[in-house]
């Protein structure tokens, strides 16, 4: 299916703008994706977690990531008020976790009452809690935020990382249909 216009002047009506954004929609759900966790601790000792699928290594020199965050979603509220962020690749073994970060919200539950997690891990940040079951993290410092609709990208600068396992990981076809803790 192809929305382009063929035409050389734009059709701006909105059937046209929701042919684009369903095609985009589909467009985007072609490739299958990485699922990551993200947990972070705000200055006054908040933890919060959730699943993240939009995020990406953005930079190789110097190494940066990108990771987007819900502007409806508990994390990003103590998000707001932290300096790092640890993003995490779970193992399909431990689907479970990825259903706990993405089909609960830190509004009503602790999250981290249900899993073994560790903090201390990262110098520069002591109180980030890393997921015990990972199967790799990587800590990075937020250098900026960006909005990007409704989601805001955190910059983030890689300063701990940890390779546990060398594992198929969860991605996005494992939970498409998991029932999200908050709307996007």
């Amino acid at each position: 299916m192809s929305t382009a216009d063929t035409d050389s002047t734009a059709d701006t009506d909105s059937t046209a703008d929701t042919d684009v954004a369903a095609v985009y929609e589909q467009f985007t759900d072609l490739p299958d994706v990485p699922m990551y966790i993200v947990t972070t601790v705000s200055a006054d000792g908040r933890r919060a977690g959730c699943l993240m699928g939009f995020a990406t290594r953005i930079s190789i020199r110097p190494p940066r990531f990108l990771a987007g965050l819900s502007r409806v979603n508990h994390t990003f509220t103590v998000a707001a008020d932290a300096d790092y962020l640890a993003v995490h690749l779970i193992g399909k073994e431990r689907r479970d976790l990825a259903e706990l970060f993405g089909g609960r919200t830190g509004d009503e539950i602790d999250k981290f009452a249900e899993c073994a997690w560790t903090e201390g891990l990262v110098r520069e940040s002591p109180g980030l809690p890393i997921l015990d079951d990972a199967a790799a993290w990587m800590c990075g410092r937020i250098l900026e935020r960006v909005p990007l609709g409704d989601h805001v990208g955190h910059l983030l600068e890689p300063v701990a990382t940890e390779i546990r396992r060398d594992v198929p990981v969860v991605s996005f076809f494992d939970i498409r249909h998991l029932t999200p803790g908050h709307p996007a």
